[in-house]
């Protein structure tokens, strides 16, 4: 029986052909009784095959225009007629085998995901690797993933791994991950042999809610392909009214039986259905998953965007902006750090994770701690190289008095809405660990392409407090912001904007699954993991680039257009056929080999769909794409240097102004940032220039190294011209170069991850 559901339909087609094909060998060697047998016997199976259909259709209560195929070939039948019903029958049966091809076909991406599911891991234990199936996977576990294995499970990372992660991000380039991070189920060990320790279950994984909703956007019909199937089922009446019309006025059965050879509504039926499922592959192609034809053609009427900012404009992840130390200057800023990151290292908490990361991106060396002891909310203290190290909030610190110096930090972390970690070292108060959530840098341009692919109205949403919200919303470019919104106030909204034109609502947490749900289309991202939100959502962006969102709009519209030509031309040509037959110039084998033809061109036009159209996602090289990774590297290698820029300029507050951090600095400036600057400009500008389009695209950045290789040589003039100790004026003017200098850097580092860093997906991970 499973053998008949796979190749019923190639077995119908080659019954079909060899049944016609010796019919008319026994007529080319005049044996006409014997060919006219043949014939009539190959109509019989078209009869069968049509009575199967229309019996399947009964029992689902469905109504089917197979009564039109039907009626032609006891039509060709009762008229003497068995050569086309003959041909009908082959048009049948490779219009079952076309659609069963196409729909195979179009759906390969969607299918290709949950048949390489894993289905085993391999358990690391004292006597070595055992292989267990992956439902046995509990939390804790310690597995192995081989070179060239998938990853069973979610885990952290015991150790650094390269992975191909294009099963769910669709970007074809390994990436390096550290250990300690989080990777996904379902990508690729690149490298060689890794150990993890399991996060989540199999079923709780990645992978398996990935797998979820490919089974949720292959279960749904689009309105367009119902659309389509209420418009061919009304015209059977049209089409029997004729066929009795031209039968009625002529006399002649030929005629009716012609009308109803050419009248089967198979672009409808078939070129519909394809056009869109085309669409929902070639979207997962890139890493978003459409839950269905409904959902692709509501994301195609998409007008009103809203956007949550927390995870979908922002990382949604903190990252450590900057470190601040004590006036004092008994520690160096990465000192600070390497102390802070070792004891971190014993903590799960979000901030602990950001910034033993961010040690990590410095290489400094950790250490590890001993009487490590966490006090959930308030901090996590112990020893590191013999230092007892304190971290959490100011009033975990109780009883160290809070310095000038440290006050100044909190006020300047309130003014920036960043988080702060104050760092005590042996019980005095040493530095300020300063983070925030950082703006995606795709974000903006992510805003562009949406407005150029139809979007004409974008909306921040956001439970984050309003002056936080409006400069975001600023620097990405929407029209409204509405903040300090709580779950309740979403919805609302959402169901406020949908009164005026279909919504898109773009969210990731579980806070968003009520207003995703609410939308025309919920848009969720699940780069990092299925939560209740995708499960809410109608569309998933499995990828980390929310860029793809576009890509998805115009892929929708594209497959939603294909979709009405294919029909309109089917139909079209289908009745203007019909007519021809009512009117005596069509005889039925010739109406049936014509409907054969159109049939074919129908679905050749629905399977355009399959062919890339227009996107915003630009597709780098593979050595463009690495030469990208390298200066990004080397990008976020010297941001500490660049805060440093503000941090001397700051301690040059009160006499005496001593010269020597200037003076180092203006050291580091040279021989690090101006080198890396440089070699942006020889190496990151062509890039830019062949990915965006011309040398216009790189002149804004250009002008900026021009900029900052100035300002660095004008201070660099200025404090080789002083001798002794500075004055008042001369530190002015040593602050006013360096305040503008950070203010200059800030600005362009934001520039090259807007406008370039942000065309390969690895940077948009903090």
């Amino acid at each position: 029986m499973r053998w008949w559901k796979q190749r019923r339909e190639q077995t119908f087609f080659v019954a079909a052909t060899l049944l016609l094909l010796t019919g008319s060998g026994l007529a080319v060697l005049g044996t006409q009784q014997a060919a006219n047998a043949t014939w009539a016997a190959t109509t019989f199976l078209g009869l069968a095959y049509s009575t199967a259909t229309l019996i399947a259709a009964a029992r689902r209560h469905e109504a089917s225009v197979d009564v039109i195929a039907w009626l032609a070939l006891f039509g060709t039948l009762w008229v003497g007629e068995p050569l086309a019903g003959a041909v009908i029958t082959l048009m049948l049966a490779s219009g079952a085998l076309l659609e069963a091809r196409a729909q195979a076909r179009a759906r390969r991406e969607l299918s290709a995901l949950a048949e390489r599911a894993p289905r085993n891991a391999r358990r690391d234990t004292a006597a070595g690797p055992i292989e267990i199936p992956v439902g046995e996977v509990i939390i804790g576990d310690r597995l192995v993933v081989g070179s060239g294995e998938i990853v069973p499970v979610d885990g952290r990372l015991l150790g650094p791994a390269v992975l191909d992660e294009s099963a769910l991000t669709g970007e074809p380039i390994p990436v390096e991950r550290r250990a300690g991070e989080d990777v996904r189920s379902g990508i690729v060990n690149a490298g060689q042999a890794v150990r993890l320790t399991a996060t989540t279950t199999a079923e709780a994984s990645t992978y398996a809610g990935v797998v979820r909703l490919v089974e949720q956007a292959q279960a749904q019909n689009a309105p367009f392909v119902r659309l389509a199937d209420r418009v061919a089922l009304a015209f059977v009446p049209v089409t029997l009214l004729l066929a009795g019309a031209a039968w009625a006025l002529t006399g002649d059965p030929v005629r009716a039986v012609a009308v109803l050879v050419v009248a089967t509504p198979c672009p409808l039926l078939l070129a519909a259905p394809i056009a869109i499922i085309s669409g929902i592959s070639r979207a997962a192609r890139t890493g978003v998953i459409i839950k269905g034809g409904s959902a692709l053609e509501r994301l195609a009427a998409g007008r009103v965007l809203l956007l949550d900012k927390t995870g979908t404009l922002t990382a949604g992840r903190p990252a450590l902006t900057d470190v601040v130390i004590s006036g004092s200057g008994d520690l160096c800023a990465d000192e600070l750090l390497r102390l802070a990151a070792s004891l971190d290292q014993s903590s799960a908490h979000v901030l602990a994770a950001a910034i033993v990361t961010a040690a990590r991106d410095r290489r400094l060396r950790l250490s590890p701690a001993e009487q490590v002891v966490e006090h959930h909310g308030q901090g996590i203290q112990g020893v590191v190289d013999g230092h007892r190290v304190r971290l959490g909030k100011a009033t975990g610190l109780a009883g160290i008095p809070m310095p000038a110096w440290m006050r100044h930090a909190r006020r300047r972390a309130a003014l920036d809405n960043s988080l702060t970690v104050f760092v005590a070292i042996d019980d005095v108060p040493a530095g300020v660990l300063l983070l925030e959530d950082p703006l995606r840098p795709q974000a903006p341009r992510m805003v562009r392409a949406l407005r150029t692919a139809g979007i004409t109205r974008v909306v921040l949403v956001t439970g984050d407090r309003a002056d936080t919200a409006d400069a975001v919303g600023r620097v990405v470019g929407v029209d409204t912001v509405h903040a300090d919104c709580s779950p309740a106030d979403k919805l609302a909204l959402v169901r406020e904007e949908q009164l005026h034109a279909p919504t898109i609502m773009v969210g990731d947490g579980i806070n968003d699954a009520p207003a995703l749900a609410a939308a025309g289309v919920g848009v969720a991202l699940a780069a990092r993991g299925v939560t209740a939100s995708a499960e809410a959502a109608d569309v998933v962006l499995t990828v980390d680039r929310i860029t793809a969102l576009a890509d998805a709009i115009l892929t929708a519209r594209r497959c939603r257009t294909i979709a009405l030509v294919s029909v309109a031309v089917g139909m079209g040509l289908s009745s203007v056929a019909m007519l021809v037959a009512a009117a005596g110039h069509l005889p039925p084998v010739a109406g049936a080999m014509l409907q054969e033809g159109i049939d074919v061109a129908a679905i050749a036009i629905a399977l355009t769909a399959l062919i890339p159209g227009r996107a915003h996602t630009v597709r780098l090289p593979s050595g463009d794409v690495t030469t990208l990774l390298r200066l990004y590297t080397e990008h976020q290698q010297v941001r500490p240097l660049v805060e440093q820029v503000r941090t001397v300029a700051d301690d040059l507050d009160l006499p005496p102004y001593a010269l020597r951090p200037v003076r180092e600095l203006l050291e580091q400036l040279r021989e690090r940032l101006l080198a890396h600057e440089r070699a942006e400009e020889a190496e990151l500008m062509p890039i830019m220039a062949r990915a965006l389009g011309g040398a216009e695209t790189t002149s804004a950045l250009s002008r900026t190294h021009a900029e900052i290789e100035h300002q660095i040589g004008r201070l660099h003039r200025l404090v080789d011209d002083l001798a002794g100790l500075p004055d008042v004026e001369d530190v002015t003017d040593i602050r006013r170069l360096l305040y503008g200098l950070y203010a200059v850097l800030r600005l362009h580092n934001a520039q090259e991850e807007e406008g370039v860093f942000s065309l390969v997906s690895q940077p948009s991970t903090p």
